[in-house]
C-alpha cells in the first residue's frame, strides 16, 4: 500500500521535522514491512509546470496516433511563446491543463529531459503521466488537472500534483488487514512515536432507521452479516473529483473514474471499508443479497460476462445479479455520467468466500485484497456517512434521512490470558500493568481477575492464593486476535522486539 504523509499527518500528530529513515524505522519496528519512504521532493529535478494546452495537430503516417501540440508555459521556458511537444497521449484536449517537464528536468530513473526531434517535428519537454511522474502506476494517459485547479500556466506544478509529500509504501502481511488503510497506518505510527491520534472511526453517526434507505433482504447472513446503505438524490453529474482526492487516489496507484466511484475508493483508502456506488435509477425493485444459482450470470464493470457458482455471493434486483459481492460491480448498475441518484452500499462479507470468488474468477481488486485480510465491521455506518457528505460536498445533492443497517455481526469473543505469561513466554519481566497497557494501546478491553482459586484484585494487585488473569476484548478492527499467543505476540511487538533477548531464557523450575 502507498499512502502520502500529508494524509497520514491528518489522523495523528507526526513531528513536523521527522526525517523519513525515522518513519521508516518506527514501522519496522512494530513489524510492518516497508518497501520504501521516498521524498517527492528530490524524485524530479529541474523545470516542472503547469501548462495549457493551446492547440493540438494530429499526425498521421505513424504506426500509432501521435499528437504535435502547442502549449502555454508562462515565462517558465524564458521566452513566453508557447513550447512545441510531441505526445502520444489522447486524454487531452485544448483548453486542458496538464504538467510539463520541460528541457533541463530529469524524472525518476535518471531519465534526462531535452529537445529532441521526433516524427518529423521538434519536441522541446514532455507532458507527464502519473506514472512517468512516480505518482503510480497509471500510464493510460497524462495528468489532466481538475478545472477547480488553483494554478495557472508557468507555475511550479510541484505542489499541484502532490510531489511537495513523502510517500510511504508498505508490503502488509496477511495477518495485518487493518494497516491496509490510513486509519490503521496512523494508528500504528501513534503507538511507534508516542504521539496522539484521532481515529476517523470514532466520528458519531446516524444509526439505522425504521424506514430502509433502499428496500433490501440479506438471505445468507453468514456470507454477509451487515449491510449499510444509503442515498443521495439530485447530484450534479458533471460534478469533478477534487485535485486533492486524484492526488491521493494517483499515489495509492488508483486511478481516478469518476467522483462517486472516486469517494468510494478514497474512502476504502482512509478507513479501509471497500464500498460500492449505485446508479439508483439503474436498479429494479427491492435488492436482495443471497448466493449465486448455478450457472447464474453477471457482467462485471470490467465488460466480462461471468459464470456463477454456489458459493459466490450476488447482489440482485428484479433482473438478476446486479453485482458480484465484495468483488466487482456489475455493469447493468453502474454510475455513468448521467448520474444524478446514488446508492452508497458498504457491507461486511465472508473473508473465506470472498478469497475464493476472487481467485474463481481471477478479480484481484483492491476491495478482495481488503476483505481477504479482513474488514472492521464496525466501520459500515462510519464509511456510509463519510461518502454521502464528500458527494453532497463536492455535487450537490439532498442526503436521505433514511439509513439501512442489516447487522447479524456476533460480538468478538473474550480471551482469557495470565498476565505473566508474557513474561513466561519471552523472557522479559512485563508487570500486569504494563500488559495491560499495552493491550489497551491496541484498542483491547482489559478486565483484571484472578483464577478460580484466588479472589478479585484490589488496587495493590491480587490477594494471596489466585494468579491474576486479564479478560480481554480485541477490538473490531483485530480479526487476528484470537488466542492467547496473539496478545503475548502483541505485547512484545509494542514493547519493542529489541527488549527480546538474543539467547534461550532459562525456564524457572516449576513455571511451566
Amino acid at each position: 500500500m502507498r499512502v502520502s504523509v500529508s494524509w497520514l499527518r491528518e489522523y495523528v500528530d507526526l513531528p513536523v521535522d521527522l526525517p523519513a529513515a525515522d518513519l521508516e524505522q518506527a514501522l519496522i519496528d512494530l513489524g510492518i514491512e516497508v518497501e520504501s519512504v521516498v521524498d517527492l521532493r528530490a524524485t524530479v529535478t529541474g523545470p516542472l509546470v503547469v501548462g495549457e494546452v493551446l492547440e493540438i495537430e494530429e499526425l498521421t503516417g505513424f504506426k500509432k496516433p501521435i499528437r504535435f501540440c502547442r502549449v502555454d508555459v508562462g515565462a517558465a521556458n524564458g521566452t513566453g511563446e508557447p513550447q512545441e511537444i510531441v505526445c502520444g497521449a489522447r486524454n487531452f484536449a485544448p483548453g486542458d491543463r496538464v504538467v510539463v517537464i520541460l528541457p533541463g528536468g530529469v524524472l525518476p530513473g535518471n531519465f534526462a529531459i531535452g529537445a529532441r526531434r521526433t516524427y518529423g517535428r521538434n519536441s522541446n519537454g514532455m507532458i507527464c503521466s502519473a506514472k512517468e511522474l512516480g505518482l503510480g502506476d497509471d500510464h493510460s494517459g497524462i495528468i489532466v488537472l481538475p478545472e477547480d485547479t488553483p494554478a495557472k500556466p508557468g507555475d511550479d506544478a510541484r505542489p499541484v500534483v502532490g510531489l511537495d509529500d513523502v510517500v510511504v509504501e508498505l508490503e502488509i502481511t496477511p495477518d495485518r488487514g487493518y494497516a491496509l488503510s490510513v486509519r490503521g497506518i496512523a494508528r500504528e505510527l501513534a503507538h511507534a512515536l508516542g504521539v496522539p491520534f484521532r481515529d476517523p472511526g470514532l466520528v458519531p453517526v446516524p444509526g439505522g432507521t425504521a424506514e430502509p434507505a433502499y428496500p433490501v433482504e440479506v438471505r445468507d447472513t453468514v456470507g454477509c452479516d451487515r449491510f449499510t446503505a444509503r442515498m443521495v438524490r439530485g447530484i450534479d453529474p458533471t460534478a469533478a473529483t477534487p485535485g486533492w482526492m486524484q492526488q491521493r487516489l494517483t499515489v495509492a496507484g488508483i486511478r481516478s473514474i469518476s467522483l462517486a466511484v472516486d469517494i468510494t475508493n478514497y474512502v476504502m483508502l482512509e478507513l479501509g471499508q471497500p464500498m460500492h456506488a449505485f446508479d439508483a435509477d439503474r436498479i429494479s425493485g427491492p435488492l436482495v443479497v443471497r448466493r449465486a444459482d448455478p450457472g447464474e450470470k453477471v457482467t462485471t464493470l470490467d465488460g466480462v460476462a461471468r459464470t456463477l457458482t454456489a458459493e459466490d455471493m450476488v447482489i440482485c434486483d428484479d433482473t438478476g445479479p446486479v453485482s458480484l459481492a465484495a468483488v466487482m460491480g456489475g455493469e447493468t448498475s453502474e454510475v455513468v455520467a448521467s448520474t444524478t441518484n446514488v446508492l452508497f452500499e458498504a457491507a461486511h462479507w465472508d473473508p473465506v468466500m470472498v478469497g475464493r470468488t476472487a481467485r474463481r474468477h481471477r478479480l484481484f481488486s483492491e476491495a478482495a485484497k481488503r476483505w481477504e485480510r479482513g474488514v472492521d465491521p464496525a466501520m459500515s455506518l462510519v464509511a456510509i456517512e463519510r461518502a454521502v457528505r464528500l458527494l453532497t460536498e463536492h455535487a450537490g445533492g439532498t442526503i436521505g434521512d433514511e439509513v439501512l443497517d442489516i447487522d447479524h455481526v456476533r460480538p468478538r469473543t473474550p480471551v482469557s490470558i495470565p498476565a505473566d505469561l508474557p513474561t513466561r513466554r519471552v523472557g522479559v519481566p512485563y508487570s500486569p500493568e504494563r500488559v495491560v497497557s499495552l493491550l489497551e494501546q491496541v484498542g483491547c478491553t482489559v478486565t483484571r481477575g484472578v483464577d478460580r482459586m484466588g479472589e478479585d484484585p484490589g488496587s495493590a494487585g491480587v490477594a494471596a492464593g489466585g494468579a491474576e488473569v486479564l479478560t480481554v476484548v480485541p477490538p473490531t478492527w483485530r480479526p487476528d486476535l484470537t488466542d492467547p499467543a496473539d496478545l503475548v505476540e502483541e505485547v512484545v511487538r509494542l514493547d519493542g522486539y529489541d527488549r527480546v533477548p538474543s539467547v534461550l531464557p532459562t525456564a524457572p523450575r516449576g513455571g511451566g
